[in-house]
């Protein structure tokens, strides 16, 4: 017997306590990935596992048709020290549900997973499902997204659950990390020898401070280059041969990761490395019909500066899911019952408003 979405929101809320009760660090969610291979397995639903990434697809899955992805994280990041409440006690109070990843990204998570039940045992629908639950997302891991997805069955397009007020961020920055290095070679400071690496690294780095790009885009404004770290030096009266600092680059459809590097290595004298190019910034354009379908809801579509797995998703994709990303890795973090509930009854109406085109 199909079940009512009333029934789903409630398993959905049962499962995301279970989920705060057990602990899923990035890197160690081989028990999150437990519980929720468990619930697949409760409704008869054959699955697929690597390492702690969970997929399954609906019943009556058919190669010819387009897939839609439904994906969102089982990993937390660590609880602050400013917590007040145990971080793994799921207690409800005045409507909201306290817990540490209960707004990022659980209650997008349990969402998306009764929202795949859901449409599971759906016949002739004109798109397929998959549901995903990926592991290290918080830590960007390569053992998370970019080791499941490549396994997936082709996707033509993915809802990523983060918290986004169930609004449609329909533009992400993608991320890149570049360790610099300015050289120079040691003296005694008060003798005035060596050359100093230091005043080296200034130069580079005043050079970054005053970038501008001048095409900046619609969603996402413009590129951010920020130098994060800087470190040298031994000792007081050491002209240090080496200095080393960190640039966080936040790139956008108008320059992606490879071009703003080459960009920066024209611009510095420093020794540049990007750690990875992998995560790079996604879109989906304005007038694919889900964004249609979410605008003609009420739903209001803007960018998003902050990463997720759409990083390393090659395909049309936005994030949306129920919560608020202004909550996540706060201390005493929650969602709100309603948020859960109004999201799935929202993800629901809306992917009927879609495979019923």
């Amino acid at each position: 017997m199909k079940k009512t979405i009333t029934n789903l929101q409630s398993e959905a809320i049962e499962l995301l306590k279970q989920l705060i009760s057990t602990q899923s660090f990035s890197r160690e969610e081989d028990k999150t990935a437990e519980i929720l291979a468990k619930k697949l397995d409760e409704h008869g639903i054959s699955f697929s596992r690597d390492k702690n990434n969970i997929w399954a697809v609906n019943q009556y899955f058919d190669e010819k048709k387009p897939t839609i992805l439904l994906n969102s994280h089982h990993d937390t990041v660590k609880p602050s020290n400013a917590y007040t409440r145990d971080p793994f006690s799921p207690v409800i109070e005045e409507g909201k549900l306290f817990g540490l990843g209960s707004n990022d990204a659980g209650g997008c998570l349990v969402s998306l997973l009764v929202t795949f039940l859901h449409f599971y045992n759906e016949k002739n629908l004109s798109y397929n499902f998959c549901f995903l639950a990926t592991a290290e997302e918080e830590i960007s891991g390569k053992n998370g997204a970019s080791l499941a997805f490549p396994q997936l069955p082709g996707i033509d397009f993915a809802i990523v659950g983060e918290p986004t007020q169930m609004n449609a961020a329909i533009a992400e920055k993608g991320l890149m990390v570049i360790d610099g290095e300015a050289h120079g070679f040691s003296g005694h400071a008060a003798r005035g020898e060596g050359e100093n690496s230091i005043y080296k690294a200034i130069k580079d780095i005043s050079a970054i401070e005053i970038l501008k790009f001048e095409e900046e885009s619609e969603w996402l404004g413009p590129v951010k280059v920020t130098v994060t770290q800087v470190e040298a030096g031994s000792q007081h009266n050491v002209v240090p041969n080496s200095c080393r600092f960190v640039i966080d680059c936040r790139t956008t459809d108008k320059m992606g990761n490879e071009e703003l590097f080459e960009h920066l290595k024209s611009i510095c004298e420093s020794e540049l490395t990007a750690r990875s190019f992998r995560l790079r910034p996604s879109f989906i354009d304005e007038n694919h019909p889900f964004v249609q379908i979410a605008k003609s809801q009420g739903k209001t579509c803007y960018g998003s500066p902050t990463t997720s797995d759409q990083a390393v998703m090659n395909v049309s994709s936005l994030k949306l899911g129920p919560g608020d990303s202004a909550r996540s890795h706060t201390a005493d973090e929650f969602i709100f019952i309603s948020e859960i509930e109004d999201g799935i009854s929202d993800y629901i109406s809306m992917l009927w408003e879609l495979v019923e085109l």
